[in-house]
């Protein structure tokens, strides 16, 4: 069999059929595309099932305490028990993706989940209530994993960061539809309504390919091809990205099962300093305070709740919508630049309306300061620091080790998203402007660590990124 050497001389002495087999990858994409498409429509509603598990309890909170009788204690451990299900879940979601496969993991992410809303449905008390809650939890932490890695793995390199945004993008859709159907139904059929993307996401697996690049690394040959043969059209010319999958899964296998202590061997280590620091700064500059209390800060601030409410719902959508427009033209560091830029002008703003409030400096501008800092900031995390990051978690870790340095990125995550909910009302209890200047100094240094530590990744395979990555 070739080497990897032998084909790159190959390649040298002949660069007229190179590009030639390049301008034919172009065919490949625009007749296959169709199935790169539905693969991702279908995987997506995993999303749509995140968002639509956190957003659950915000319009359910005072139903639920009056229909069961639930004390405020026990309603915040209901709300809360979601992430620990998910930070469970996020440490077995790389090792649930490698041992049944990308789409095997969403089946049974999505089951639990559906399982949970049923259990949140028939529940008479706070123990079944829980334990819902719980398995909801647990599910979508195995799909905040999966479905960004199986995005990545199939799409076409001129499309896998937009395709990779959809997952953040239906993430905000679902936290936005729970929040409008729960303004109008009761709990529990809220909670039914959580079962339709799982339901749509099981019926959908059975109609696209498992990964290809999951199925080469286990060894099935003749199911490797045919999937990818589906993704890039039946006309396709895959020789060659068919050869530099296969070069890149056999050099992996020369190495040995990896642990989590190999992870910081400096072969990996820049890869998980990359994933591991850009979701610390992603949830330590205090985005789920901001989420979880906007409300809260409008209403401080002298800013009508209801209306800033509205405008930041539709404000996220949109910019989520639009950062996945761009995020393969302007690229990840660019994208991660202007938003992290963003969330430090944001914080400084809600900083300076609660100084003024404090201090009783200017009192016209603190409603105004509030408002625009909270809109800034949410349109900036919406651009890029809430989707890019799991764009290239997905993109620059090596298939040998991407289930168990995806997991643990993933469970950082929701440790980081734990520790901002955790501390927040506790933070501004301390101080409501000093709160918002600590965000605003997270947010520089995210700025410095993006410049020195984050590598473009746009229009490149993921075998070529992760040869850069580890050489």
């Amino acid at each position: 069999m070739a080497t990897n050497r032998d084909r790159e001389n190959e390649n040298s002495e002949k660069p007229l059929i190179v590009q030639q087999k390049d301008d034919k990858e172009l065919e490949i994409h625009s007749d296959g595309m169709w199935m790169v498409y539905l693969s991702t429509f279908v995987s997506v509603f995993g999303s749509f099932e995140f968002g639509s598990s956190v957003g659950y309890s915000a319009p359910t909170q005072f139903g639920m305490m009056e229909d069961i009788g639930l004390s405020i204690a026990e309603y915040s451990v209901f709300g809360s028990i979601i992430n620990i299900g998910a930070m469970i879940g996020a440490i077995t979601s790389g090792r649930i993706a490698d041992f049944s496969g990308r789409k095997g993991a969403m089946r049974i992410s999505s089951t639990i989940c559906m399982v949970g809303w049923l259990a949140i449905f028939f529940a008479k008390g706070a123990i079944l209530l829980d334990l819902g809650r719980f398995l909801t939890g647990y599910g979508i932490g195995i799909l905040s994993y999966v479905v960004p890695v199986y995005i990545s793995e199939i799409a076409p390199k001129s499309l896998r960061g937009a395709l990779a945004t959809l997952n953040q993008l239906l993430i905000v859709v679902g936290i936005s539809v729970a929040f409008t159907v729960g303004a109008f139904v009761n709990w529990r059929i809220l909670a039914l309504t959580g079962i339709v993307p799982s339901l749509i996401l099981l019926v959908g697996l059975c109609f696209i390919p498992e990964s290809p690049r999951w199925l080469a690394k286990v060894g099935y040959q003749r199911e490797f091809e045919a999937s990818l043969r589906v993704l890039r059209g039946k006309n396709a010319n895959i020789s060659q990205e068919e050869a530099e999958i296969q070069d890149y899964i056999e050099s992996l296998q020369q190495f040995p099962k990896v642990t989590v202590i190999d992870l910081f061997h400096k072969k990996y280590i820049r890869s998980v300093i990359v994933g591991v620091g850009l979701m610390v700064f992603q949830q330590l500059g205090g985005i789920n305070g901001i989420v979880f209390y906007a409300s809260q800060i409008f209403a401080s601030a002298g800013f009508p709740p209801n209306v800033g409410n509205i405008l930041y719902a539709v404000l996220q959508v949109v910019v989520t919508a639009i950062g996945a427009t761009l995020i393969d033209r302007a690229g990840r560091r660019p994208l991660l630049m202007i938003s992290a830029s963003g969330l430090l002008a944001g914080s400084l703003l809600i900083a300076m309306s609660f100084y003024f409030k404090t201090f009783q400096y200017f009192p016209g501008a603190v409603p105004i300061l509030a408002f625009t800092g909270v809109m800034v900031y949410i349109g900036s995390f919406s651009v890029g620091m809430g989707a890019v990051p799991w764009v290239v978690m997905s993109e620059v870790f090596p298939i040998n080790i991407k289930g168990i340095a995806g997991s643990l990125v993933t469970l950082v995550n929701w440790l980081g998203s734990w520790v901002t909910s955790y501390t927040f009302n506790l933070l501004v209890t301390w101080s409501s402007y000093g709160t918002f200047f600590m965000y605003a100094a997270i947010c520089a240094l995210a700025i410095v660590f993006i410049y020195k530590v984050v590598p473009e990744t746009k229009g490149r395979t993921l075998e070529e990124i992760q040869s850069s990555m580890n050489s």
